[in-house]
């Protein structure tokens, strides 16, 4: 049994598409395209080194002792009373007195700041 062909339906024919001017030849592609890899490379890289440079979260202290948990300096004074103690993360609701609010600061971007503490010499 032979299966009956359909007849030859004749195509239109495509209309002409305006010419542009522009061709591109193999020495612009051999130019071309290493311009554009220089290109989508560089902006990577630009990209990825701004997006470093970004601290987290508002990062106060960047560089002092930052392989201690918290940095606290104490300085021992003869003018003052017996403690005094100092904010440095610029948090504190006692400013420029210390209340803690460091911890909360350093739990949520994972700095290490801590207060300035300034107590009297013992005798």
């Amino acid at each position: 049994m032979t299966t009956p062909s359909l007849p030859a339906i004749p195509m239109p024919p495509l209309p002409a598409l305006p010419d542009s001017g522009f061709r591109l030849s193999k020495e612009h592609l051999v130019v071309a395209v290493p311009v554009a890899v220089v290109a989508a490379v560089g902006g990577f890289l630009v990209s990825h080194y701004l997006s470093g440079r970004s601290c987290k979260k508002g990062l106060v202290n960047t560089s002092i002792s930052k392989d201690s948990p918290k940095v606290v300096h104490s300085f021992d004074m003869e003018d003052i009373g017996t403690k005094a103690v100092y904010c440095r993360c610029w948090k504190s609701k006692k400013f420029p007195y210390c209340d803690g609010a460091h911890t909360k600061h350093n739990e949520e971007t994972g700095d290490n700041v801590g207060p300035l503490i300034i107590k009297k010499k013992d005798a």
